[in-house]
């Protein structure tokens, strides 16, 4: 009998959260449960093995059937949507990574909703033809090639109404390669394989096809323009290993500095000019290389080039790997990373070393933060681990960001009565910015605007996909129904997103432009001797963006918590597990009412 494996992972606010006791269930095709699970701490599910068929038939272009067994998922947890995925392919051998980000129901929300992500058979399986359209010469659009971090794909044919999602563009390569190709092939098919579908997305961004065109996006999810994506469908493992060592490779011309266009097609029932995807398996097994393979099919000339140029990321890759006997500025940005995720992902280890030297707690990490990301967990922080870790920090300090800044901004609970359109700028516009950008981290259709107070385009594309998301009409402007749904979007967030609490005695700030040790111990006052003792800083070098530990109190029984909209004590309760009488009792309080703002007592565990 041939087994597969599966791994469930649910998580919210772009990663930033891990959802744990989720309910999962695992069922066959005809409905029939086959596991029900729950969620740990990583907010991941145990691996389950699952009856498939041989992997022999994902491997013969002559098969005719489906090479393998479907089965579909169920993910229920209180207070958030739920999500059904249907016919999830499972292959012999291959484990099956399905993350899925749960959306918070909205305040006023009296039953969830159920999203409903249909997988199916891969691109290389199907009939319809391919009329991938590009340049291939060396016209030069963008002055260099760029990894767009991340990439916004259309999820649907050009020029369509359908709605579009960012995604980290290494994610986005391991969905395109899963959804386009079987896991169970030959390496070097495999390899050829993601190097086309990279470029050809690199070609689709150095020469700004759709975006010439008006279009805001990147690229489309429809095979016969583009390449296959589907948001929320599981990757493999084989594919996400490869994909973590070369996202940031591309085929070019040796003369050129474009990324090749790539096109492609399965070579079986469809053919077209470019690459043969099973032509690669003939070919890989014959004992050609990726870069053979290519040659076969472009011109034979081409070569692989890469670029370090990733948008969107907090610090750039050093350029060697990370690992255990590593020293310096980078390994301690590592740490200070790593120490900043663990709040929220608690399984990864507490690092002991010295700052700025990579030893044994340093790999357990790493190890551990690989393993529940579905990393290679081999304890070394290479280019893709460096950018996973950078990517969930900055959503994690962003999440925290606008958790406080929620406060400062005396958001209230009732919406501003005015109607806001392109052009406006008031101070109930950097309002709008500040929810549209809470929703962007729940909403992976939603872009977050800038928050400059100016009702710009950016501003506008925001709040239309904003009402495509909550099912009203994406008109663009902000009337008041548009302010009701925002409300109860960052209400229902509040009151259903378990918030990682404070560390007992200690406050967090995030550093900015000119900011010093000794400015920020004089603003809190402490001292920098202390800030660097709590943070286990050996300098007095700081980086933007980084997140520091500042005294709060002496007395470590209780800590403080601002309260902020949508908070009552029973949530408070529930999310720092303690009990409304104890902190009732703490801040003498002789009722239920909570001011946005007041700042209260919580008890320690």
């Amino acid at each position: 009998m041939a087994i597969g494996y599966l791994i469930v992972q649910v998580q919210t606010a772009q990663e930033a959260v891990p959802l744990a006791g989720v309910q999962v269930s695992i069922l066959d095709s005809h409905g029939s449960v086959v596991y029900d699970l729950t969620t740990d701490e990583s907010g991941e599910t145990l691996k389950v093995p699952l009856e498939t068929l041989d992997k022999s038939f994902s491997q013969n272009q002559y098969f005719m059937e489906l090479p393998y067994k479907s089965y579909n998922v169920l993910v229920r947890e209180t207070g958030f949507n739920t999500v059904y995925v249907s016919d999830i392919p499972i292959y012999e051998g291959e484990t099956a990574l399905l993350p899925l980000e749960l959306v918070p129901m909205q305040q006023m929300q009296r039953r969830p909703q159920q999203t409903r992500i249909f997988v199916g058979q891969p691109a290389v399986a199907s009939r319809t033809p391919r009329n991938q359209e590009g340049t291939t010469d060396s016209a030069r659009i963008l002055r260099q090639v760029v990894i767009p971090n991340p990439i916004t794909v259309h999820l649907g044919a050009p020029g369509s109404s359908a709605s579009n999602v960012q995604v980290s563009f290494p994610d986005y390569v391991k969905n395109a390669a899963s959804s386009e190709i079987y896991p169970t092939w030959p390496e070097a098919a495999l390899t050829a394989n993601i190097y086309a579908i990279i470029t050809f997305a690199l070609n689709r961004i150095f020469t700004e096809w759709y975006r010439n065109r008006g279009y805001n996006y990147d690229i489309t999810n429809s095979t016969a323009y583009d390449q296959a994506f589907i948001p929320g469908r599981p990757i493999y493992e084989s594919i996400s290993r490869i994909v973590d060592n070369i996202f940031n490779e591309f085929v070019r011309r040796p003369s050129q500095d474009a990324p090749f266009f790539t096109s492609f097609c399965n070579g079986t029932t469809v053919t077209c000019r470019g690459l043969s995807q099973w032509g690669t398996v003939t070919l890989a097994n014959q004992g050609r290389t990726p870069l053979q393979i290519l040659r076969t099919y472009y011109p034979q000339d081409v070569e692989i080039s890469s670029t370090n140029t990733i948008t969107g990321v907090l610090s750039s890759y050093p350029g060697t790997p990370l690992k255990q006997g590593s020293t310096g500025l980078d390994v301690q940005t590592i740490q200070t990373y790593l120490g900043r995720i663990r709040r929220n992902y608690p399984a990864i280890p507490v690092i002991t070393d010295p700052a700025g030297t990579f030893g044994d707690s340093t790999k357990a990490a790493v190890t551990k933060f690989q393993s529940v990301f579905g990393l290679s967990p081999d304890g070394i922080v290479g280019k893709s681990t460096w950018y996973k870790i950078s990517g969930i920090y900055a959503a994690i300090t962003r999440l925290a960001e606008l958790d406080s800044e929620g406060t400062s901004l005396g958001i209230g609970t009732v919406p501003p009565s005015s109607i806001l359109r392109q052009g406006s700028k008031s101070p109930d516009v950097i309002t709008l910015q500040y929810l549209l950008n809470m929703a962007a981290l729940f909403y992976p259709g939603i872009p977050a605007p800038a928050q400059d107070g100016v009702f710009g385009p950016g501003t506008r594309q925001a709040v239309t996909a904003f009402q495509q998301a909550v099912g009203i009409t994406p008109d663009g402007i902000v009337g008041p129904l548009t302010w009701k749904n925002l409300y109860e979007v960052y209400f229902g967030i509040g009151q259903n997103v378990p918030f990682p609490g404070p560390q007992p005695g200690v406050r967090e700030y995030v550093v900015q432009p000119g900011d010093s040790l000794w400015l920020i111990a004089k603003r809190y006052g402490t001292t920098v001797e202390a800030l660097k003792q709590l943070n286990g800083l050996t300098s007095d070098l700081l980086n933007i963006g980084q997140v520091l530990k500042i005294p709060a109190d002496t007395d470590t029984s209780y800590f403080e918590y601002t309260v902020r909209a949508g908070d009552t004590l029973w949530l408070l309760s529930r999310r720092f597990d303690t009990t409304v009488e104890a902190i009732q009792k703490l801040n003498g309080l002789s009722g239920d009412n909570l001011s946005i703002g007041q700042v209260l007592k919580i008890p320690s565990r």
